[in-house]
């Protein structure tokens, strides 16, 4: 691929710049992503994924202050009961002092995910070759949990239909000995 600017040198730097859901990408050499004064991985004024990161954590919506909606103003005092690990720490180091700082941060990391990845939950990719299989074995698991609180509510009629339900979908997964011939 080649620089977009300059249109000789090939494209080394990639950016990817996401603003109000509109994606952009930016395919630049070295020498001209150093004149548009972007920061460049590696050199003294590199990008830092810590720094991102950072900037990611002390992201505070309530405060209209700062620039591009960051907080300028410290971060309540949250911290980790075990470790005693602040919320302001983790937000500078980048990681936690143990595993009960996931449980107690919880309430800050939730937006974090959603504002990252969209979600707080990995669903991941399904090929398109086994979609159908993996499919049906997810609609039997929601299937499964949907039977078993129904047993426990003692909607005996609606777990079995809902029983039934189950054995159509298992029907059309192909077996082992299926799938081999």
């Amino acid at each position: 691929m080649v620089c977009q600017e300059c249109n000789k040198k090939p494209a080394t730097l990639h950016f990817t710049k996401i603003v109000n859901g509109e994606k952009t990408e930016f395919h630049l050499c070295e020498s001209c992503a150093r004149e548009k004064g972007d920061l460049i991985p590696g050199t003294t004024n590199g990008f830092s994924i810590h720094n991102l990161l950072s900037g990611l954590l002390d992201f505070d919506p309530s405060t209209s202050a700062g620039v591009g909606g960051f907080a300028t103003k410290p971060i309540q005092t949250i911290y980790c009961e075990h470790c005693g690990l602040t919320y302001s720490q983790f937000s500078k180091i980048g990681r936690f002092g143990c595993v009960h700082c996931y449980k107690n941060f919880a309430e800050k990391l939730d937006p974090l995910f959603r504002r990252v990845h969209g979600n707080t939950v990995h669903v991941g990719k399904v090929p398109k070759r086994s979609g159908g299989i993996i499919k049906h074995k997810r609609e039997i698991e929601l299937l499964k949990k949907e039977m078993q609180i129904r047993i426990e509510s003692e909607e005996f009629e609606m777990a079995a239909e809902i029983r039934d339900q189950i054995r159509e979908l298992e029907k059309k997964i192909p077996t082992k000995d299926q799938a081999s011939s």
